[in-house]
């Protein structure tokens, strides 16, 4: 009679165990189905650490010497200009020059003036951005050595670069990631809940472009993380 009375509070207390075990794993498996989805933004302004500048003309002429010496005298003229203001051997270079033979385009629906049209690029890249930037704003001086530099073809635009991101990453994925957990606090507090752990997260990619039109050795930083976070009752 002993013996069955041990047996049965053993019993009773393994169902009661059991039982507490299945409605917490129920209770659990409920929890992990409640999932908020946030997003964590972060951004900075960086100034641009690389600058590449082409300096491009145009020369037009019958003769080809003739235009091969007036491309290498404004050629020389350019690097003396651009050596005097502070510019490295390193920093500059001179590319061949482009020569079309007007003569030889089929489409052409008269004689044109000249034969030859000569494109002559000459690029500075520093990481001296204030430097060049100074030089760009000078570069009428130029002019008045015969020199006029064209603008308007998108093959010769100044690019300002930011190279510096593996060094900024870590602040700003962490800025995003707090930025998330506030957003999912707060939608926490308004659905009644608690917030649990992180479920899984995912770091959007950097992207890095102009401030404004007007101001392109200004760099805007973007990432965006998603966070998914488990709720609690």
């Amino acid at each position: 009679m002993k013996n069955w009375i041990i047996e049965a509070v053993i019993m009773a207390v393994g169902l009661a165990l059991i039982g507490f075990m299945i409605n917490a794993g129920i209770s659990n498996f409920k929890d992990r189905d409640r999932v908020v989805s946030v997003k964590g933004l972060a951004e900075m302004e960086v100034a641009a650490d690389k600058v590449v500048w082409p300096l491009m003309y145009k020369e037009l002429g019958n003769d080809l010497l003739t235009l091969y010496n007036n491309i290498q005298t404004k050629n020389s003229t350019i690097v003396s200009f651009l050596k005097a203001n502070g510019i490295t051997d390193e920093e500059l270079s001179v590319a061949a020059p482009e020569i079309i033979d007007m003569e030889a385009e089929r489409y052409s629906a008269q004689a044109p003036q000249y034969r030859y049209n000569a494109t002559s690029v000459i690029t500075v890249t520093s990481k001296d951005v204030e430097k060049v930037r100074k030089l760009i704003s000078g570069q009428t001086e130029l002019l008045k050595q015969g020199v006029a530099i064209t603008g308007g073809d998108y093959r010769f635009n100044t690019l300002y670069e930011f190279t510096g991101l593996n060094d900024i990453k870590p602040q700003m994925i962490e800025e995003a990631t707090k930025n998330a957990r506030l957003a999912a606090e707060k939608f926490a507090i308004d659905s009644g809940s608690k917030l649990g752990k992180i479920r899984d997260a995912s770091q959007g990619q950097f992207t890095i472009s102009d401030r404004d039109a007007n101001t392109p050795f200004i760099k805007n930083v973007r990432v965006v993380t998603t966070v998914n976070y488990y709720l609690k009752n």
